[in-house]
């Protein structure tokens, strides 16, 4: 028996060359890790308006509803503020490839 336990098997260890990696600058910036980025906190601003715009209509809503007694004025101030927020965003999202271009209609 070996001094492993009861009946453990001895692995003998391979041992792998180290792979060498190019230097890499610490200061250079990867262009597409930016664009990566850009368009992640786009997609990440759109998301934020059209929660904010459903939060802050839906609880309109639901002051003027509370104050009425309509209970469907709720969930049509959320649906306002979703509608108002995606007019919002592709106004302001959707004209950014015809403004890069100079083609103003």
């Amino acid at each position: 028996m070996s001094g492993n336990g009861k009946g453990a098997v001895t692995r003998s260890r391979v041992t792998r060359s180290r792979v060498t990696r190019p230097a890499r600058d610490p200061d250079a910036v990867d262009p597409d890790a930016y664009g990566r980025a850009l368009g992640l906190s786009t997609g990440w601003t759109v998301f934020s308006y059209l929660i904010a715009g459903m939060a802050a209509y839906g609880f309109i809503g639901w002051l003027i509803g509370r104050a009425v007694h309509v209970a469907i004025l709720f969930p049509l101030g959320m649906l306002v503020g979703l509608g108002i927020s995606i007019g919002y965003v592709i106004h302001h999202y959707g004209r950014q490839e015809a403004a890069g271009k100079g083609d103003h209609r």
